[in-house]
């Protein structure tokens, strides 16, 4: 296999590691969008913003508030007033029940998984994804520099 076959597998497994978590979260019953602010919630702590949260995921403003919302009408969270025009975000009873039924078995799956992986070879990976993405935006700059 030459390099652009070999990038071209690496991309489907990173698809279809996305889709196995898209998966998940459909069969708790939870949208990917709504696993997401759960997983966030349980990983950062309540009180986390829905920037932080945004942040966790690389989400948008957008899909965040909205299932903060909608998660917030169906009692599975609390909003609190943060600094300025922040906003705290809680999980009722209710949510924590759904959290830890729902979303910290996943979490425990991910990290029984993840430690199959011996450190030196998570730095690795990290290392070698960081190269690759430095890589891509310098050269993703020069090309559409080069277009305009």
């Amino acid at each position: 296999m030459d390099t652009c076959e070999l990038f071209g597998a690496y991309m489907r497994l990173d698809h279809e590691i996305d889709e196995f978590y898209h998966e998940l979260a459909l069969g708790q019953g939870l949208s990917d969008s709504a696993f997401a602010v759960l997983w966030s919630i349980l990983e950062l702590g309540e009180g986390c913003t829905q920037r932080d949260i945004c942040r966790q995921f690389f989400l948008s403003k957008q899909t965040v508030h909205s299932s903060v919302r909608k998660l917030e009408r169906e009692g599975i969270l609390s909003l609190l007033p943060g600094e300025g025009r922040e906003v705290r975000v809680c999980l009722t009873d209710r949510g924590r029940d759904l959290a830890r039924e729902k979303v910290l078995p996943v979490m425990e799956a991910e990290r029984d998984a993840s430690a199959s992986i011996s450190p030196e070879e998570w730095r690795t990976m990290m290392r070698l994804g960081e190269r690759w993405l430095a890589g891509f935006r310098a050269a993703a700059a020069e090309r559409l520099h080069k277009e305009n």
